[in-house]
């Protein structure tokens, strides 16, 4: 398996816990790589699409991506928001993926585009780096979201193409900050080609049979969240979360974790 240096290293997961009321905070943060709304490649140019509507091209934001005719073109950032610290019910929700463009809130998505003349299958697998984390809190014990879970579900594939798609895997993907790669979605040979869509979660609007997985994001005091991206009211997508333990101690600060998502060519 050739993995084309095809790896995207992004730190933006976020988590903010305090102890004030709930607001959104969407934004995110590129690390070692270039992030665009149109990404130019070596091969062809591909922009990003709606996941719900693949022949529509939309504008989700700045994105990491790599280049070639076998690539990554655009990767959700994650964003769980700001919120209050409990003692039980540590669950949290990510924000759902938001467009500057006509299209509605919807699952967080990776997009892949496979323009190789001959076309021998790939594998996108993602792994999470390090544990959520926070350097300047003073106890050096205490810095980690000891035990959190990050978990990835409902994955789905679409594309406007003719090609075979990609097997998604059906099991919920449980990201422990072990360094170990997991298995998200694989392409057999001939099959995967064009631009391919890898979503977690979709829109109650969605027409691929797809449950719905977002929910409004409503403060505390009844109001609606408003995405600072895109000026539209904020949407939960509960096909991504973040599970903290009742016992690990959490600081009104804000957390963040790194993901490798890695595209590797078959033989």
């Amino acid at each position: 398996m050739k993995q084309l240096n095809n790896r995207v290293i992004g730190t933006f997961l976020f988590l903010v816990l305090s102890m004030t009321s709930y607001s959104s905070t969407v934004h995110a943060s590129p690390t070692s790589v270039d992030q665009s709304g149109n990404v130019v490649v070596v091969g062809g140019e591909s922009q990003p699409v709606d996941p719900e509507n693949p022949e529509s091209p939309e504008n989700p934001g700045e994105s990491p991506s790599t280049t070639g005719p076998l690539r990554i073109d655009f990767v959700s950032s994650l964003d769980f928001g700001r919120t209050k610290i409990s003692e039980t019910n540590r669950t949290y929700l990510a924000f759902a993926q938001q467009f500057l463009g006509k299209a509605g809130p919807r699952g967080s998505y990776i997009q892949i585009t496979d323009q190789r003349t001959v076309s021998t299958g790939w594998t996108l697998q993602v792994k999470q780096e390090h544990q959520f984390r926070n350097r300047i809190i003073q106890e050096a014990n205490e810095q980690q979201l000891e035990g959190a879970v990050l978990s990835l579900d409902k994955g789905w594939a679409n594309s406007s193409g003719t090609s075979a798609p990609p097997t998604v895997t059906r099991e919920t993907v449980a990201l422990n900050a072990n360094g170990a790669a997991h298995e998200l979605a694989i392409a057999s040979a001939e099959s995967g080609r064009g631009v391919w869509t890898i979503a977690f979660g979709a829109s109650e609007t969605n027409s691929n049979n797809m449950v719905n997985t977002l929910s409004p994001a409503i403060d505390r005091s009844g109001n609606v969240v408003i995405d600072e991206f895109s000026g539209k009211p904020a949407y939960y997508n509960s096909a991504i979360t973040l599970t903290i333990p009742n016992t690990t101690k959490i600081h009104p600060v804000q957390y963040e974790t790194t993901l490798t998502w890695i595209l590797a060519e078959l033989p």
